[in-house]
């Protein structure tokens, strides 16, 4: 879960600014040998593709702040994140693949790295191949369910993760709804939120804020590593050599990378990344056929779906976008909402004499997302000076993002109302607002791009 970070280390340790300030920093990098005599590998794809692992180790971090951000006990060196992040080879898109940590494996041979004893391959759940032959072993076991060749192995801990964010001075964070988790400490009201390195922990770790349990917590790392991305391309840092420095520092002081990934890969990404964006990045989970598939001896894992799966990663090998181009809409960015509008179902009625507004509104209110009735009708009584929505309280949440786009409208209660929200159209109605789902969509293998789950400008 640590590894929204690593992406950093290409981004911001590659910038391009040159060996004058990246002189030395090789030395401090802590290297793993991760691809020592592999053999029979996948076959090379365009672009590059760096396998990033997130481990809870917590060495750096005070006794203090491991008490407020809820990080007692041993450290267990487990990966509890693994991504794929592939690298364009024009350097115009980074697409970000997530791994289950639950999912069904089997593994190669190989001889384990605490006892020495030779294995035959076996199955297990992904995230126990590190602790059974670390970081070879966890590349050999994702190159053979991916057939994508690993170029390159960051591995990324806790301390890494919040010195990170405090350089950057932050990451910008919203929720259309409270999250709270009593596990991580984590409680953030809804809204727009700064958070430093500690809050920033606590929310990709945050496991317990629904059902949805990892599916849910892989959405919001991807949020996570966009806003990050959104902050380094923004802020000047690039183009700040001190700030660059320090923030490069900060990355790679606590990280292991593979022996290959030096210096002088960083700069010629950087070169080539200079415009990189949150548009210019794609996020996904690879997609799940089977939850709670159950395997003696190891437990409940998640069974990937084998021809989606295929699919995506022929898109890796080949260097294709995951998801078909989407232009992005004009106008203003929509207003993020706590429930998507497609679940929502809406009977509009024309308060006014005005003829065809009823259509006019369900029209604007369908084309945002809602799933109206698409029969508006005419109220009674035409002369209503104000729009009123009235909702069941039961279903309150989808009557906050229905009012979010009729700005200036009316809540009403209406106990035993139903499901069906109503919208009264009163002639102080102006215009319907765009809408979007405040949460990118948890489904494995949906698609979605960096500058779609960012916060608006302010």
């Amino acid at each position: 879960m640590r590894a929204v970070t690593a992406l950093s280390a290409v981004v911001l340790a590659s910038a391009g600014i040159g060996h004058a300030v990246l002189t030395g920093l090789d030395a401090d990098i802590a290297r793993v040998d991760a691809f020592r005599d592999m053999k029979n590998r996948p076959r090379a794809g365009a672009g590059t593709n760096v396998l990033m692992v997130g481990t809870d180790g917590r060495d750096g971090i005070g006794e203090k702040e491991r008490r407020a951000y809820r990080l007692g006990g041993a450290a267990c060196h487990c990966t509890d994140t693994i991504m794929i992040v592939h690298l364009s080879e024009d350097r115009d898109r980074a697409s970000v693949v997530s791994l289950p940590r639950d999912s069904y494996a089997e593994t190669p041979e190989h001889v384990d790295a605490t006892t020495g004893e030779r294995h035959r391959g076996h199955p297990l759940k992904l995230n126990a191949a590190y602790a059974e032959g670390g970081p070879q072993l966890t590349v050999r076991t994702v190159e053979k369910m991916t057939g994508v060749k690993i170029d390159h192995y960051l591995e990324v801990d806790f301390t890494s993760f919040m010195r990170t964010v405090d350089v950057l001075g932050g990451v910008r964070i919203c929720t259309a709804q409270r999250l709270k988790d009593s596990y991580t400490g984590l409680d953030l009201p809804a809204g727009s939120h700064l958070l430093t390195g500690g809050q920033a922990l606590q929310y990709v770790r945050s496991r317990h804020l629904d059902g949805a349990s990892d599916l849910s917590r892989m959405a919001r790392q991807q949020r996570f590593l966009a806003a990050l991305v959104d902050r380094a391309s923004s802020s000047g840092i690039l183009l700040n050599p001190l700030r660059f420095r320090d923030v490069t520092r900060a990355v790679l002081g606590s990280v292991r990378a593979d022996r290959g990934f030096g210096t002088d890969d960083l700069l010629a990404l950087g070169r080539a990344m200079r415009g990189f964006s949150p548009s210019s990045s794609e996020f996904t989970t690879v997609p799940i056929s089977t939850m709670g598939h159950a395997v003696k001896g190891i437990g409940s894992t998640l069974k990937w779906d084998p021809e989606r799966s295929r699919r995506l990663f022929d898109a890796l090998r080949e260097d294709r976008p995951l998801a078909a181009h989407r232009s992005r809409p004009a106008g203003p960015a929509p207003v993020r909402v706590p429930v998507d509008p497609r679940r929502i179902r809406v009977q509009v009625e024309n308060g006014t004499e005005t003829d065809g507004l009823g259509r006019r509104v369900d029209d604007a209110l369908h084309a945002t997302g809602f799933g109206t009735t698409r029969t508006p009708s005419n109220a009674a009584d035409r002369t209503a000076g104000r729009t009123v929505i009235s909702y069941d309280p039961r279903w309150d949440r989808s009557a906050a993002s229905l009012h979010a786009a009729l700005p200036g409208s009316e809540l009403r209660a209406v106990k035993g109302q139903g499901a069906t929200l109503r919208v009264l159209v009163g002639g102080d109605f102006e215009e319907v607002v765009k809408v979007a789902p405040a949460d990118p969509p948890q489904e494995s293998g949906t698609v979605v791009r960096g500058d779609e789950v960012v916060c608006g400008k302010e």
